[in-house]
C-alpha cells in the first residue's frame, strides 16, 4: 500500500493538481489537510472520476480533512473522543477510515499563532488527546493504525533552516516537541525520519522555496504493527514548483 499525506491549502484550487498526482503516483491512500471548503464544495466528482472513494468534513474556508482510497473506506470517524474545542466550536480537523485492514487518520494539528494566544494551548490540548486517544486505540484494538498529516510541529532544530529564526515562536518551543514525541513513548513509531531528509513546508513569502528555507512539519506516525511493513518513505518536492502550488508537498510512505 502507498499512503500519502498532503496539505493541499484549498481543494478548490489545487483540484487539478491533486488528481494528476494521483494518475501518476500509484497512490492508494490520500490524506489531506486543509481543504478550506464544505461538505457541498468539494469536487467528488473527480476524484470518483479517478478511482478514489473520499470521505471529508469540512466548514467555510477554514481547516477541512479528507481521505480519499481506491483500496476501501470503511468506519468513517470524524473526530476523536475528547477532540477539544476552540471557542465552543468543534473544528474539521481529524478523520479517520479504515483502508486495506489499516486505520488512518488525516490530522491537521492546529498551528498555535504564537505563544501567548489560546490557540497555543488548544493546540497541545489537541496533541495530548490526541496521545490519549491513541494510547487507549493500542490497548484495544488490533487494527494496525497510521496518524498522518500537518503536524505543525518541528521536532528537531534540524526540521527548520536556521532555528535562530524560530526563537521565542510556535512550532519548536519545549511543550510542543514534548506533545509530539510522546507518540514515540506510545510506541508509535514515526516512519519518514529514517528516509526523509528534506523539508515538507516552504512558505510563499521571502522566496523562502527557492532559498530552500523550509520547515519539516508533516509526519505519518505508525503502530508497531504497521511500521514492520514500512518499506520506505520519500516528498514529492517537485509538487512545490510552478503555479498553483501548495505550500507543502506529498509525504510518501510505502507498505509491504
Amino acid at each position: 500500500m502507498r499512503l500519502v499525506t498532503w496539505n493541499i491549502n484549498s481543494i478548490r484550487a489545487r483540484i487539478d493538481r491533486v488528481i494528476a498526482f494521483l494518475e501518476r503516483s500509484n497512490t492508494d491512500v490520500l490524506a489531506m489537510q486543509e481543504l478550506k471548503c464544505k461538505p457541498d464544495q468539494f469536487p467528488f466528482d473527480r476524484f470518483e472520476d479517478a478511482g478514489y472513494e473520499v470521505k471529508m468534513t469540512g466548514m467555510n474556508q477554514w481547516n477541512g480533512v479528507a481521505i480519499a482510497s481506491r483500496v476501501g473506506l470503511k468506519d468513517v470517524e470524524t473526530n476523536f473522543p475528547t477532540q477539544p474545542t476552540f471557542k465552543d466550536k468543534l473544528e474539521a480537523r481529524a478523520i479517520s477510515a479504515v483502508c486495506d485492514g489499516v486505520r488512518v487518520w488525516s490530522l491537521y494539528i492546529p498551528n498555535g499563532r504564537t505563544l501567548q494566544d489560546p490557540h497555543y494551548q488548544y493546540k497541545l490540548e489537541f496533541l495530548n488527546n490526541l496521545a490519549n486517544y491513541t494510547r487507549g486505540y493500542l490497548e484495544k484494538s488490533t487494527t494496525p493504525l497510521a496518524l498522518v498529516g500537518d503536524w505543525n510541529v518541528a521536532p528537531l532544530d534540524e526540521d527548520v533552516w536556521d532555528i535562530s529564526v524560530f526563537e521565542g515562536d510556535t512550532h519548536v518551543s519545549e511543550p510542543e516537541r514534548m506533545a509530539f514525541n510522546q507518540f514515540s513513548r506510545l510506541g508509535m513509531k514515526e516512519l519518514t525520519r529514517e528516509y526523509v531528509t528534506n523539508y515538507t513546508y516552504w512558505d510563499y513569502q521571502k522566496l523562502r522555496f527557492p532559498k530552500n528555507e523550509g520547515m519539516r512539519i508533516d509526519f505519518v506516525y505508525a503502530s508497531p504493527d504497521l511500521a514492520e511493513r514500512a518499506i520506505g518513505a520519500d516528498i514529492d518536492r517537485n509538487e512545490r514548483k510552478g503555479k498553483g502550488a501548495s505550500d507543502h508537498v506529498p509525504v510518501i510512505v510505502d507498505f509491504q
